[in-house]
């Protein structure tokens, strides 16, 4: 498992960035007997993941995660408190007159059982969202470790596992 994000990840390489902290929502529903999962794409390449975003003022973790799958994917729900997992990646950000800054991030992504799909919601103009079951969400991602999160959610979300909204509802978003 990833390191705490709530932390920058003191064990980087000498001279290489640390990690910065971001939390996200994994966005499902059950349909029958299975989960399914509310992908969205990235702003600038298309890439599908799940709805994700920097710490946010006044909110914990959970929180952070709600709002963003509200802006960036029109989501309204309950979000469990704690995280399912963890991912990390890099973020190529473009500097001020310079070249692209790799910045390493670490995801702590949160359960979020949707209850309602906006059809208004601040990023719905730059981004494509879709539904997917577990398995094929796990093969759309590119990142290695949120395919594991993705590939192995229905049994936890469906176990009755404490992470599972149904159970732990801890914010409505």
């Amino acid at each position: 498992m990833r390191p705490d994000p709530e932390h920058d990840d003191p064990s980087h390489a000498e001279g290489a960035a640390p990690s910065r902290s971001q939390y996200g929502a994994l966005c499902w529903r059950k349909k029958g007997k299975h989960v399914e999962v509310l992908l969205i794409t990235s702003r600038d390449t298309g890439r599908w993941l799940v709805p994700k975003g920097w710490p946010i003022d006044g909110l914990g973790g959970a929180g952070s995660a709600a709002r963003e799958a509200f802006e960036e994917a029109g989501v309204e729900g309950e979000i469990a408190e704690q995280p399912l997992g963890y991912y990390s990646y890099v973020k190529a950000r473009a500097r001020q007159g310079k070249s692209r800054e790799d910045l390493p991030c670490v995801v702590a992504v949160y359960p979020m059982r949707v209850g309602k799909l906006l059809d208004r919601y601040p990023e719905r103009g730059e981004r494509r969202r879709k539904w997917f079951t577990a398995a094929k969400a796990a093969a759309k991602v590119a990142e290695p470790e949120l395919r594991q999160i993705l590939a192995g959610c229905e049994a936890v979300l469906l176990s009755g596992h404490p992470a599972d909204a149904d159970r732990a509802p801890a914010a409505k978003a």
